[in-house]
């Protein structure tokens, strides 16, 4: 499969050693290749703002373009920032243009066991019990 991985990008608050980071993981489907290039385009922007968000500590993406999938990978200093995060204005705009699109999402959330940068095969290895 080919797949581009966007690197982790950390967001505004720095861990802390002590800290249990609330980690969300989400698979996107899209329906068909023409559906991809406006999805791309939405989750760079969706990216951007997750990065600056309050309470975010990072996030990176993963595209998947013949596939029609992506993925994403973000940290959040609690869960009260992640929820932030998804009812932003910005946030809830995307998904409603892109509903349409969606042929499939499945998402996982669960509390870090460090303060370090998730990785993906623990991100995949819930999605796929998510699904």
């Amino acid at each position: 499969m080919f797949a581009l991985t966007l690197p982790w990008t950390p967001g505004p608050v720095a861990p802390r050693p002590s800290d249990r980071p609330v980690v969300m993981a989400a698979e996107l489907r899209v329906r068909g290749l023409r559906h991809v290039p406006g999805f791309l385009r939405q989750s760079l922007a969706v990216r951007d703002q997750a990065r600056r968000a309050p309470g975010s500590l990072g996030v990176t993406l993963r595209a998947a373009p013949l596939r029609r999938t992506f993925w994403v990978l973000s940290a959040w200093s609690d869960r009260e920032a992640l929820t932030a995060f998804v009812r932003s204005e910005t946030h809830r705009r995307a998904m409603t243009a892109l509903r349409p699109a969606m042929e499939h999402s499945a998402f996982a959330s669960w509390e870090a066991e460090s303060p370090d940068a998730p990785g993906w095969a623990e991100a995949d290895r819930r999605l796929a019990d998510a699904a």
